[in-house]
């Protein structure tokens, strides 16, 4: 059992930024939040510093010199230590279009080290399946060889890995079964829209399935067009769709996030997409089947396809409040409340209320994150 921690500051809860909040950690979780301070409560302890949720990061595939594809424990736990000490304190370990027997590899090491949850590591709470039912066309980094029809047989095997994850799996709408494929698995995965060269009538389809989300919007998929508004239209329309969006300055330009985020209030996440060279320096990298050279943080193919990223979510969120200019409460939900929704942990995490999991992370104003508390325990 963790020992007890009471901190006072400003904080980020109820959807909005208060000067003064008291917030009780005991047994893992927020025990008591107080927007007034009482008399007898201690004074101030955070240096000006936020409270705010621990981030959550909905699609990430390595860190510090390991991917998940790697297919090992150990690969595995270096990528959620790292992202843990960046803020991020829940994440989906997010796979790529591989052979089965890869894919079953990454799945089985993921799932280890979800059920053996280790101090100092971000927690797994899902999996992320990118692919392989994709278009070719829109392989982007995705190994071209790897891509295939939809087969449920296969899909089942891996849900099975791994029973008590959340999961999340990217398709192509408009590759052979996977509009099935989606009516069939509905209510055990989140289908993600991504890698598609599908239009917006074959995308509306894939959401009338049963499909809820976008993975990386606009990015790998045909461009928003005012007479063929494709999958970036579907996902502006849709009343529920999440979305994700990658704000690393390079996928994606300010302007773009601001509308996305301004126009899709609770609908949008901050993800990273990251890489193993994420928190390395530039160099030559592998991206499962392909050969990355990073610069200037850039992860790029040969061909100049971009190939992931370096990103991590504090830094997204940095991004988003001073390249893209949206205000830091309207950012904040977008790391850490939706991205919860999404994995289907809503009530569990992703807010600093009473009776959510204390995963809780302290910024400065310069976005640097000085303290960081993972199940109720300080791990930085």
């Amino acid at each position: 059992m963790s020992e007890p921690i009471l901190l006072r500051g400003r904080a980020w809860t109820g959807g909005a930024i208060h000067e003064d909040v008291v917030v009780e950690i005991d047994d893992g979780r927020f025990t008591d939040v107080r927007l007034t301070a009482r008399i007898d409560d201690p004074k101030p302890n955070l240096d000006e510093g936020l409270m705010i949720p621990g981030l959550i990061d909905l699609h990430v595939h390595g860190a510090s010199g390991s991917d998940f594809m790697d297919g090992t424990e150990e690969a595995a736990r270096n990528i959620a230590r790292f992202h843990l000490h960046e803020g991020t304190t829940a994440l989906a370990a997010t796979t790529l279009s591989g052979s089965s027997e890869a894919i079953e590899r990454a799945v089985r090491s993921i799932n280890a080290v979800a059920a053996r949850y280790e101090l100092g590591e971000a927690a797994i709470a899902g999996v992320n399946l990118e692919g392989p039912y994709l278009n070719p066309a829109k392989a982007g980094a995705q190994d071209p060889g790897s891509l295939r029809p939809a087969d449920p047989r296969e899909v089942t095997r891996w849900l099975g890995l791994a029973p008590e994850l959340s999961w999340i799996m990217t398709v192509a709408p408009e590759i052979e079964g996977v509009l099935n494929l989606i009516r069939e698995l509905r209510e055990q995965i989140c289908f993600a829209i991504g890698h598609t060269a599908a239009d917006y009538g074959q995308t509306v389809v894939a959401l009338e399935a049963g499909a809820s989300h976008f993975t990386h919007l606009y990015n790998a998929m045909p461009p928003l067009h005012h007479r063929d508004p494709g999958p970036v239209g579907a996902a502006l329309v849709d009343a529920h769709a999440t979305v994700e969006l990658i704000a690393d300055g390079i996928h994606l330009h300010p302007a773009i996030l601001h509308s996305i985020a301004t126009l899709l209030p609770g609908r949008a996440c901050l993800v990273t997409d990251a890489m193993r060279a994420c928190g390395m320096p530039d160099g030559a990298y592998r991206l499962h089947q392909h050969e990355v050279e990073v610069k200037d943080g850039s992860a790029r193919l040969s061909s100049g396809a971009l190939a992931g990223s370096t990103l991590t979510m504090r830094r997204a969120l940095q991004n988003m409040v001073e390249l893209a200019g949206v205000p830091l409460e309207t950012v904040i939900p977008l790391a850490t409340a939706v991205p919860a929704r999404v994995l289907g942990l809503e009530g569990i995490k992703g807010r600093i209320t009473i009776g959510h999991d204390a995963d809780l992370i302290v910024l400065s104003q310069k976005f640097e994150i000085t303290q960081v508390i993972s199940r109720g325990v300080r791990v930085a």
